[in-house]
């Protein structure tokens, strides 16, 4: 019995883990909407990242952060690596980060050619 124990306790301790973040950062009680330049996409795992400038009301402009799915998912849904171009202009829908810092979780974008991407 000891042996069948240990054995399943090592088996156990030698299959991975996959850890995730949570997702209470982020406010999804409500969306919020931003029109921006494309600045950065990093496709990377475990999560694809955009960069989005956005005009603010100062005349200056904000990056905005934003958080998307793997790119597993991603291209299961019918994105690609080049669905968005550093200088694409975008309308983005996201759930805001919580601390009021500019960036969330996508939700969508639309492209300048009307098509909307969910996120």
């Amino acid at each position: 019995m000891r042996l069948l124990s240990l054995v399943a306790t090592l088996f156990v301790m030698a299959c991975p883990v996959q850890a995730h973040h949570s997702f209470a950062m982020f406010d999804k009680t409500r969306v919020v909407t931003v029109q921006g330049t494309v600045r950065k996409v990093e496709w990377t795992n475990p999560h694809v990242y955009i960069f989005v400038e956005v005009p603010d009301a100062k005349g200056g402009k904000t990056q905005y952060a934003l958080e998307c799915n793997s790119p597993n998912v991603l291209m299961r849904t019918g994105w690609k690596p080049a669905t968005l171009k550093i200088g694409d202009a975008v309308s983005v829908a996201l759930y805001p980060l919580r601390n009021g810092q500019p960036g969330g979780l996508l939700e969508s974008v639309t492209l300048s050619d009307g098509r909307k991407i969910k996120g």
